[in-house]
Formats: structure tokens, sequence, C-alpha cells
């Protein structure tokens, strides 16, 4: 019994003793991003906090309970756990493709009764961990080898194809965008990385001829929006407006004639940030991304200090993935590229959005609190 009490002291201990070492600069930088979106959300509602603020509250809560719990969790176990998580995330993809329930046009979400998931949104994450557990067991020069390349090449391909028949060309190109990086961070030969580039855009012509009629429609609004400023091109055009009556310092909170006067569309989802920029302006939105670029110096700092490759190359995917939502969503409502109907993290309204990016953020902790842990390169203690 006394050894019982000892154990269960011990573990206890522990967890106060990893609880303590939380990085809490993160999760205030991520709290105050939460909070603004919450703000916005108010505002979006003309001033109440339903539907969208609370919710978004709720689910801010609910994700700062599974980034401890995940973090709390040994590097180790998560790294047996990549390819299940991967399979378990192509699967439910597939089911999307068979039972998926349809929004705006594209099957994205599967009905699980109680919830709707996104299965894209979830592939994101089971993409890191499964690409950082199989560069873990190669060298440098290992990665470069070609048929090396074969099971990346697959495991990037297959959920970005599924992800595009739903069609969702925006996170396809995420999670493309994601395995390139941890390819190119996990060492491969340049004799490789130019060939895909290259190639990359030589097929942007070939990729043309496959594009859907609607996404068609949206290159050509990007190229010239005011060819149908009623139609097609009226969602950019009053993003711009929008952004360019904010000024400087903004017209106030709950001030925004754009938005509330409903001229700006998605307000409470894909174009949030251009709400904010209208209610305060070019120094708010400055300010809104220094928060968003302090974080990802938290992301790449955890990172470096990681000794394993594994748990590196989970914080560089992490980080990766978040730096991707933030460069799409805002290039896109500045109608820098096209729209394609990515939510800025933390902000925009949306649950499985906000929890895998919060489980993303857990895992990120999950090497901070383990950097020194080492991990055998061929160790098979936790296949």
């Amino acid at each position: 019994m006394a050894g019982f009490t000892f154990t269960n002291s011990g573990r206890e201990a522990r967890i106060i003793d990893k609880l303590g070492d939380l990085n809490w600069g993160l999760i205030a930088v991520v709290s105050i991003i939460s909070l603004t979106g919450c703000v916005m959300l108010y505002s979006v509602a003309g001033g109440n906090i339903d539907p969208w603020a609370s919710r978004h509250a709720t689910r801010f809560a609910a994700g700062l309970v599974i980034l401890i719990t995940v973090a709390l969790i040994d590097i180790r176990i998560w790294m047996s756990l990549a390819y299940p998580s991967y399979a378990l995330s192509l699967i439910l993809l597939v089911a999307v493709e068979v039972a998926g329930e349809t929004g705006k046009g594209a099957e994205r979400w599967l009905n699980l009764g109680l919830i709707q998931i996104q299965p894209s949104e979830l592939m994101k994450i089971a993409l890191i961990l499964a690409l950082a557990r199989y560069f873990h067991g190669l060298t440098r020069e290992e990665v470069s080898r070609f048929f090396n390349l074969i099971p990346p090449a697959l495991m990037i391909g297959i959920p970005a194809g599924l992800v595009l028949l739903q069609p969702n060309l925006g996170t396809a190109t995420i999670l493309g965008l994601v395995g390139f990086g941890l390819l190119f961070l996990s060492g491969l030969s340049w004799r490789y990385i130019v060939p895909l580039i290259a190639g990359g855009v030589a097929a942007v012509p070939i990729g043309w001829l496959f594009l859907h009629d609607y996404q068609r429609q949206r290159v050509l609004t990007f190229l010239n929006p005011e060819d149908d400023p009623l139609g097609a091109g009226y969602n950019i055009l009053q993003s711009k407006i929008a952004l360019g009556s904010g000024g400087l310092f903004g017209k106030g909170f709950l001030n925004g004639t754009q938005s509330q006067l409903n001229f700006l569309p998605e307000k409470h989802t894909d174009f949030i940030f251009v709400m904010f920029g209208e209610e305060f302006g070019l120094f708010g939105g400055f300010l809104l991304l220094s928060l968003y670029l302090v974080t990802l110096a938290y992301g790449v700092a955890i990172a470096l200090q990681a000794r394993s490759q594994f748990a590196r190359l989970v914080a560089m995917g992490v980080t990766i993935n978040f730096l991707l939502y933030i460069l799409i969503n805002v290039s896109m409502v500045m109608g820098l590229i096209p729209v394609v109907g990515i939510p800025l993290p933390l902000m925009s309204y949306g649950g499985t959005a906000m929890l895998t990016v919060m489980f993303g953020f857990g895992l990120l902790m999950s090497v901070h609190l383990h950097r020194n842990v080492e991990i055998a390169r061929h160790s098979g203690a936790f296949w």
C-alpha cells in the first residue's frame, strides 16, 4: 500500500511539474488572439454574444483542455499513435465521399450523430504526425533515395486527392505545402526540390482543366473582380472597400459600416480579418498580425530546442500549418490570391478548425515539455 501511495504521489508530482513547465507565454498569446475573435464575433452579431461569440468561447475553453491534455502525454506515445491516427483520418476522408454532408457546394462534413466533423481538418494534424514518424527513421542521405520518397508521396497525395474531390482546393493546397515543407526540413536533396517546384509550375495549365466551374470563376474574379461587381466579384470588392474604409485607426468597435450593414459576406468566418481591419484600421491589423508572428516564433523556438527528429518535425509541421492558415486567409481577403475558403485560425467561427488548431498547439506543447527526450532513430519501443 505504501508503495502504491508513493507511486501515485510520484505521478502527481510529475504532472504538477509538467504543468509548471508549460509554455505559458504561448498559451497567453493564443488566448489573446482567441479572445479577440470572441470580441469580433460579438460585433458581427450586432453587439450580441449569441450565436457566435458564446460558442467560440466555449470551443476555445474546450480547446484549452485538449491542449493541456495532449501536452502532458509523452511525445513517444504520440509517435506510436502517428500511423494509426493517419489511417483513421484517411478512413474518415473516404467516409466523406460515401456519406458526407454537403455544405456550400462541397462535401466536407461527416455527421457522427451528436457532432459533425470535418475530416480534412483532422488530416492536417495526422499527416504531420505520420510524416514526422516516417522521416524520424531515416538519415538525411536516406531521405533523398528515390524509393524512400514513394511512401511520403503517397501519404501526401492520397488525402490531398480525396480532399480535392470534395472539392476543397484550399485544404488540399495546405496538405501539399505542409508535406513539402516537412520533406524539405527532413533533408530532401535539391536535385529533387528544383524539379518538384518546376513541375508544380508547369502543371498549373493542366490543373486548370480539372478545376470545377466555380473554381475557375474564382480565379477569373481574382484577376478582374470589376467584371462582375454584383456577382462573382462582390465578395472581394466589398472586402477591399471595408479594409480601405478602416483607414489608419479604424471606425471603432461596432461602427464598421460595411460589416454592420451586411455588405460584407461571410464576416464571421472567412472574412473576419476584414471586419477587424474596418473597425480597428491598419494599426489594429498590424497588432493582430504581430500576435500571430509571436505565436510562430514560439513554434520555431520550440522546434529548435527538441532533441529528437520526430519532435522537431512535429513542431515545425504544426507551425507551418498555422502559418499557411494565416497567409492564405489574409492574402485571400486582401485580393492577393483567389478566394479558397480558409478560416483565420483562432479568430474565425468554426468548431473543427478551432479544436484541431488547439490539438496542434497541444502537440507543440508536448514537444516543449519533452524537449530533452531522445528517441532512437530505429527504436521499436513504441511501435
